[in-house]
């Protein structure tokens, strides 16, 4: 019972640990935008640099990380995901020129 319990005490431990992450990829300044969610900001975006991402940010070239939030639960990142999704494509510039008005592919203050 008591490994048991230690087990448990760690994933809980784990998952209140966890972080996840919204997230915006850009082919380029003002070019084409991707939006996701993970709860491996640096792994994932690495994928999509590799061309492993997703078809999509492959077929486009959309690697530079632009925009990310970052949330406790993922059942709020995953509800924000959705909605950034629904926006126009001019809102979801200006949040990005917002935060990152050059663009920077912010995946280099990351890593």
């Amino acid at each position: 019972m008591c490994c048991f319990l230690g087990d448990l005490h760690k994933e809980v431990t784990l998952h209140l640990d966890r972080q996840y992450y919204v997230y915006i990829l850009a082919s380029g300044l003002g070019g084409t935008l991707y939006v996701g969610v993970t709860n491996d900001l640096l792994g994932r975006v690495s994928l999509h640099r590799g061309g492993l991402g997703s078809v999509f940010t492959s077929k486009y070239g959309v690697k530079r990380l632009v925009y990310y939030e970052v949330h406790e639960e993922i059942e709020q990142a995953i509800k924000r995901e959705k909605q950034i999704k629904r926006w126009k494509r001019a809102w979801k510039i200006r949040m990005i020129e917002e935060h990152n008005p050059n663009w920077e592919d912010l995946f280099q203050k990351l890593a």
